[in-house]
């Protein structure tokens, strides 16, 4: 039985794919399968899997009907021989050292499910401004406390970059539909169910950026998405018990995110803004306050969870610190979720 399990889904991927499976044979951990699942693709791609599988006995290649990567995904589960899984995309690039470093740190550290790495968007020069500041936050996030506090914001891991114990995925149902990013799924039902996060600080993949990505096609990956996806898992989470929140932001975030909560069934209190032309106005029939009164009405509601919801630039960490002015506790009194 193989240490580790690679799960490959492959769709159309005959330009990319050689080079992904080089930096998959080449890794210094050579205790794995990889299993490719080939969704169906019309190119080129069952020929190059086939001639690979000859030429190195760990690629197990199944053809399949195109069902989509979800399905793919938890076909190759199925497929696993491995307690442990490793995923990579078919346009992406491993480090060498990459499942050797994921495999020991799980091996010394019990109480972590899935382990991630610093990655490196490429092509550089197609790489956007808004994108390598995604990089950056991604990057910077590596302790378990670090990624559950950001979870809400946005995806904090890479899928493709990730070893994670097969007990964990399938404890909490594998791979779901739900309309939303399946990866992003994947990670708050992890979260709600206390298993942890980390991710080293070396750079072991090479996450490829082009316009065919899936998540630039699919729109299970808007923001519009992402938002449901967040309030129905806040729902099922920090609102199981108090389904009452305030909203720091009453802005086009804060509006859409209060939409998708009221959805849920979670009473929104109040609006918290910095714009004196807001300011004593109503949102979703809620007051909005100015940040100095926000104590004293927090107070009066018998202290609800407050929700972060200003995706400007540099506004997290402004409104982070206003909160713990105030002697407010991040992931107890409130959270950010943009």
């Amino acid at each position: 039985m193989p240490k580790i399990s690679v799960i490959l889904p492959i769709y159309n991927a005959a330009a990319t794919l050689p080079q992904t499976l080089r930096s998959l044979c080449r890794q210094r951990f050579d205790d794995f399968e990889i299993i490719a699942i080939n969704d169906g693709s019309e190119d080129t791609t069952p020929d190059i899997l086939d001639q690979q599988a000859q030429k190195d006995a760990r690629i197990r290649v199944i053809h399949a009907q195109h069902k989509g990567l979800i399905e793919a995904l938890n076909l190759g589960i199925k497929h696993t021989r491995s307690p442990y899984i490793a995923r990579c995309d078919a346009d992406d690039v491993m480090h060498p050292d990459r499942l050797h470093l994921q495999y020991h740190f799980l091996q010394s550290h019990l109480d972590i499910a899935v382990v991630s790495s610093r990655i490196r968007c490429f092509p550089r020069p197609q790489i956007a401004t808004g994108f390598r500041i995604y990089e950056h936050w991604l990057n910077s996030l590596h302790t378990s406390q670090d990624i559950a506090r950001e979870i809400f914001v946005e995806s904090p891991i890479v899928h493709p970059s990730i070893l994670a114990r097969k007990s964990a995925i399938v404890t909490v149902g594998g791979y779901c539909e739900w309309g939303w990013a399946e990866d992003y799924d994947l990670w708050l039902r992890l979260h709600l169910a206390g298993f942890k996060f980390a991710k080293l600080p070396q750079t072991l993949h090479f996450w490829r950026e082009s316009s065919n990505r899936l998540t630039r096609q699919d729109g299970r990956y808007s923001t519009q998405n992402f938002l449901k996806a967040k309030a129905h898992y806040l729902k099922k989470g920090h609102f199981a018990n108090d389904p009452r929140t305030i909203i720091w932001g009453s802005g086009q975030m804060g509006r859409r995110l209060s939409k998708h909560l009221i959805e849920q069934n979670i009473e929104i209190l109040a609006f918290v803004d910095i714009d004196p032309k807001k300011i004593g106005n109503t949102r979703q029939g809620a007051p909005i306050i100015a940040p100095e009164t926000l104590p004293t009405v927090w107070q009066s509601f018998q202290q609800p969870l407050i929700l972060a919801a200003v995706p400007a630039r540099g506004a997290r960490q402004l409104i982070r610190q206003r909160l713990r002015s105030f002697n407010m506790v991040e992931t107890q009194d409130f959270i950010c979720v943009a």
